[in-house]
């Protein structure tokens, strides 16, 4: 009678310990899934976002020298219920500038416009129940029309650099982001990009020591080879400086003030 009566306590513990089991492991998957930042899921501080301009020199890096390659304008507008990006490329070989349109939602910035133009291709999206659009490849002189089902939440891919700065920043903050970014030659546009550390430290900019929190970024466009590090000012929440490292090369970007 003891040992039947022992048996079932040990049944019960057993099933009230399964029952616990699933319930963790249901937890834990929810909870990831709730982690991935997307417009459904979006953390960031709303009024950190204002209208602006700024401009970054961009330099390759090679052993002691320091070479400009280029300029990135960034110009932000803020309306009630949209923002727009503008970002201008001018390169020095380059005798035409590379000039990418962002319009995402000022509410949870969600993606609804995005266009770029390049000697290399031009492409434009919009952004509904349907991802459509084109993708014009001017050396082959190919046009692909574009209509994707948007099947779950994400960022554009030029806008998730700006969305960093927005975020509510601390030491050891890390974070998954959903991005779409397209490309004629993957099978899916919708990655990600990974916020890999952020630290709080102290940067030389400017001959000024400015507090800053040092954001390190990979993304899948890179198949996560190249590595992002931002700079941002504490206070302000501008991008000071930008690191670029890829395949043993490295190039960095900097504020112009």
């Amino acid at each position: 009678m003891q040992t039947h009566f022992t048996f079932q306590i040990l049944k019960q513990m057993k099933y009230t310990l399964y029952i616990i089991l699933i319930t963790l492991v249901t937890s834990f998957r929810v909870f990831s899934q709730e982690t991935v930042l997307s417009p459904i899921n979006n953390p960031a501080i709303k009024n950190l976002v204002l209208s602006e301009t700024s401009e970054m020199n961009w330099f390759m890096l090679q052993d002691t020298l320091k070479v400009q390659i280029g300029k990135v304008k960034t110009e932000i507008q803020k309306r009630k219920e949209n923002i727009y990006i503008i970002t201008t490329v001018d390169m020095v070989h380059s005798p035409a500038k590379w000039i990418d349109s962002t319009v995402v939602g000022t509410q949870n910035f969600a993606p609804k416009y995005h266009s770029s133009y390049n000697q290399q291709r031009d492409m434009v999206l919009k952004f509904g129940e349907k991802i459509t659009g084109y993708y014009l490849d001017k050396k082959t002189e190919m046009k692909t029309e574009i209509s994707e089902e948007a099947e779950t939440s994400f960022f554009d891919s030029n806008f998730y650099p700006q969305f960093i700065r927005f975020l509510p920043l601390k030491n050891g903050y890390s974070n998954t982001i959903s991005i779409f970014d397209y490309n004629p030659k993957a099978e899916i546009g919708l990655i990600t990009a990974t916020i890999k550390n952020t630290e709080e430290t102290t940067l030389n900019f400017n001959e000024k020591k400015r507090s800053v929190w040092k954001v390190e970024t990979t993304d899948d466009i890179s198949n996560n080879s190249a590595v992002s590090t931002y700079y941002i000012d504490t206070t302000t929440r501008k991008i000071l400086k930008q690191e670029i490292d890829f395949g043993g090369r490295k190039m960095v970007m900097e504020l112009v003030e």
